[in-house]
């Protein structure tokens, strides 16, 4: 059996501690010198990035997410402890962990640590699949002698740089394939390494709930346990041709699943799927002008970041989330694929307009989907003549803004008093 210290990465032998540095941080396991696709996943990110810049923060419960009607983006594992959980309304993590310290996030310092764990992640390996800001795959395959090491140590040695030049921490899940290096990563954290062998993967998924499937929900979920499918190991006993007259190709993919099968490869060109931001408000509004106001700000703040990436797209996606926190979704798709506030706007506001029917609202988001290169952007519009004179206007302020910055130009719309 293969064993290491995750420490000073030396070999270790039986006893429960390093021999070399007395670490209690000893890796074991059979496969550990073959595996090589892992799931890095960086610990309550958002509050660990604050607690590293404010040190008073280290040892206290920390929320990191909107005012009192917004919603908790992370937590550090001290609020956990008290329930406290992402995507939960404020004002119930606030009722949870009354002492808790809150933050507002800051998603600009948060993508430049991610961008600096990532240019880590490029150093051991090419074959980098990021799938959140703070979430990767990563297939080492073949690089033991570019680094004289297995894989497993050179991400003990990246997770230690890590934690020392970036001054955060990850868990790391070492597997036979991504489905099961993205359970492995979930095991042991924070500051986690934790691996499942392609020989022990059955025999370790049998007693979890399907649910552990990726793309299985909670209304998956009831469908399956009402049809007798609990447990994984439900799903081992069952016929692969009975579940796929069951569920189709579905079927196939649980039977798959359930047996730690996935021949998903990562993938280093995972394509981006849309460009959102979405606002929470202070008060619930119903009105179409306050919510229309709200809108454009939103569409605007889209736009930017669709023109930071060079990118277009060509389905603009409405999402309203309702007083009692009901989402609602609509989309449209344009004729051509824009980056232009103006269209954005133009295409969110007609959607918006037919959810107007006095039900209150206290979130609102834009997406922008279906993306293309910039190039592609705004091609010119023989039908709308008023189209190409208002791309121009919006370029011309987006120029005013880089030099003199984003309030030098606001549209009228934005200029007027909050209701």
């Amino acid at each position: 059996m293969g064993a290491f210290c995750r420490d000073c990465l030396n070999d270790a032998g039986a006893a429960g501690r390093c021999p070399h540095c007395f670490s209690p941080r000893v890796m074991r396991h059979d496969e550990l010198e073959t595996l090589t696709i892992c799931h890095v996943d960086c610990d309550a990110f958002y509050a660990t990035i604050e607690k590293r810049d404010d040190p008073s923060l280290a040892d206290k419960p920390l929320i990191v997410g909107g005012g009192k009607r917004g919603v908790v983006s992370t937590a550090c594992y001290i609020a956990r402890t008290f329930g406290v959980r992402s995507a939960m309304p404020m004002f119930e993590a606030k009722r949870l962990c009354p002492h808790a310290a809150v933050v507002r996030p800051n998603m600009d310092k948060y993508a430049e640590v991610s961008r600096q764990v990532r240019a880590l992640m490029l150093e051991l390996t090419p074959q980098v699949e990021a799938i959140s800001i703070d979430e990767a795959f990563m297939d080492l395959a073949g690089t033991q002698k570019l680094h004289g090491m297995s894989a497993a140590k050179a991400l003990s040695r990246f997770a230690a740089r890590v934690e020392k030049e970036l001054g955060i921490t990850v868990s790391i899940g070492l597997a036979a394939n991504k489905f099961l290096a993205k359970i492995a990563s979930d095991l042991d954290k924070p500051r986690g390494f934790a691996v499942i062998g392609k020989a022990e993967a059955a025999r370790f998924l049998a007693d979890k709930p399907v649910s552990i499937i990726f793309g299985v929900g909670k209304v998956a979920a009831q469908r399956f346990a009402k049809d007798g499918f609990h447990k994984i190991s439900d799903l081992q006993r069952a016929n692969e041709h009975d579940l796929m007259r069951r569920y189709g190709a579905e079927g196939q993919r649980l039977w798959r699943l359930a047996r730690g099968i996935d021949a998903r490869e990562v993938d280093p060109v995972r394509e981006r799927k849309s460009v959102s931001a979405e606002n929470t408000f202070d008060r619930d509004i119903a009105s179409f002008r306050p919510l229309e106001k709200r809108l454009w700000a939103t569409a605007e703040e889209v736009s930017e970041r669709l023109k930071e990436k060079q990118l277009c797209g060509s389905t603009v996606t409405l999402k309203l989330k309702t007083a009692d926190f009901r989402i609602l979704t609509r989309a449209r798709s344009l004729e051509r694929p824009t980056q232009l506030a103006d269209k954005i706007f133009a295409a969110s506001r007609e959607l918006l307009a037919r959810e107007i029917n006095g039900t209150r609202y206290r979130l609102l988001g834009v997406g922008v989907s279906g993306l293309d290169d910039a190039e592609a952007a705004d091609p010119a519009d023989l039908i709308d003549r008023g189209a190409e004179r208002r791309a121009n206007a919006e370029r011309a302020m987006d120029r005013v803004r880089g030099k003199f910055g984003h309030e030098a130009v606001v549209k009228g719309l934005a200029l007027e008093e909050k209701e």
